[in-house]
Parts: C-alpha cells; structure tokens; sequence
C-alpha cells in the first residue's frame, strides 16, 4: 500500500515514514509542506494520506478541502496538537476520516492507518477471505485451503493489492506504483519475477490447485480464485440449460 505523508517536521517524518515501511511495509512519499502535499496527491492515487495540519505553504485544513474538493476519496488520518472539541468536528466536516493528537505513539499511528486503510477499500476485517485463500493483515499470514504459505514481503504485499481487488484486472504499472515510493521505475523489471514466485507458492500449496493468479497479456495480473464448489456447480449447470437451449 501506498501512503503520503505530509509533515514539515524533519526528524518526525523521518521517524513515522520508517515506521510505516518497517512495520507494515507500506510504500511512503514524503512531501515536507502543504503545497508538496496537495501536489503529490494530484498526480498520485493513495491508500492513505498522513496530514499535519501545521504545514508551511499550505496548511492542512485546507490541502483537507483541497482533497475533497476534487472528490478525492483517500483516508486521510490528521496529525494534530488541537484536540480540543471544535477543532476536530472542523476537521471531521472537512472530510477527515480520523485523527492523532501530538504527541503520539507510533503504535497506535500504525494500527489506525491499517484500519483506515482496510476501511477504504471496502472491508474492516484485518482478515481478507477470497475463495480458498485467507490473509490475516494483522500477522500478515496467508493460507491457501487451510495450508500456511511462507512468503517474502513483497510477494505478500501484492497478493493483499490483490485481495483487495478480487476478479479486478491489476495493471504492472499500478503495482508498482503502491508497492513502492518515488523511485519504483528502479523495480520495474522484477514484477514479474515476484508474480511469478508468488503464483508457484500459491498453486504449490495443494496437491491439484486451480491457477489462482491470472496473467492478462498485455494488461496485468488478475485474482480469480476457484468457485465455492456449490457455486461450481450451479455455474456448470447454468452452462449446460444454456447449451441446450
């Protein structure tokens, strides 16, 4: 996942941008004012934007109003010293989705962005279940039909872009893109060599598995697992009316 962190404070970006990418893995842009900011998330999609709201430039609030005001759907989770009451209804209204108020604790700043991040993609659960295969996000463990699979981090963090997308055509630039920050184009040439171990684990893991992961020739890489097997069985049945019809 892709995150935007937008802080002017040095030696506080530095430390929150190694959290995200040490603990969770997260890929993170840095911008060091408000400005940078909003010109960051123009030209960029997010799973998450990390806001201060005490930014040279361009203060938070209104890179905040900014965001919303292009329909741009981010979670936004504000780094704040206000906590007091009307300060966060302002920021909620504007279209915050959560806030932290300094100082503190990077756990905490980590669990939330997990949850915000779950939450916009469409599923609160830190377990994703697509057909046989479930992810616990939280350890960050994968099963295939029960069968614990031992992947390497990046093979992981795209099957999670994956499984937040089932059946959704995933291109190899986009990927990239929420894999790693600014210098992905340094990564281009190993997609496809980490897909490809990823796949060989996943099919590896039963004894007569179907493909899990598709290759669209010229488009990207889709998660189509195996159909319940009542589903299986209504589709084939459905095929079948339709032939003799």
């Amino acid at each position: 996942m892709r995150v935007l962190l937008v802080e002017d404070e040095v030696r506080l970006a530095e430390n929150l941008a190694a959290a995200l990418r040490d603990g969770p893995g997260f890929a993170v842009d840095w911008a060091e004012d408000g400005q940078m900011g909003d010109d960051c998330a123009c030209n960029r999609c997010y799973d998450l934007i990390v806001l201060d709201l005490m930014l040279p430039k361009l203060d938070g609030l209104s890179v905040l109003k900014r965001l919303r005001g292009r329909q741009d759907s981010a979670p936004v989770l504000i780094l704040t010293a206000k906590d007091g009451a009307d300060s966060i209804i302002e920021l909620l209204n504007a279209g915050a989705d959560d806030y932290l108020a300094k100082p503190f604790d990077l756990g905490e700043l980590i669990a939330r962005a997990k949850a915000l991040i779950r939450r916009g993609k469409g599923t609160a659960d830190p377990t994703l279940v697509v057909g046989g295969l479930e992810m616990n996000t939280l350890e960050q463990i994968v099963r295939r039909e029960g069968v614990l699979i031992d992947l390497s981090p990046t093979e992981y963090h795209i099957l999670e872009y994956l499984m937040h997308r089932p059946r959704v055509i995933v291109s190899k630039r986009e990927l990239l893109e929420h894999l790693y920050d600014y210098n992905w184009e340094h990564h281009s040439n190993v997609i496809e060599a980490h897909v490809s171990n990823l796949r060989k684990k996943l099919d590896g893991a039963l004894p007569e598995p179907a493909p899990v992961i598709e290759t669209m020739r010229g488009r990207g890489y889709r998660l189509a697992p195996e159909l319940p097997q009542e589903q299986a069985e209504d589709a084939t049945q459905d095929q079948a009316q339709n032939e003799d019809q």
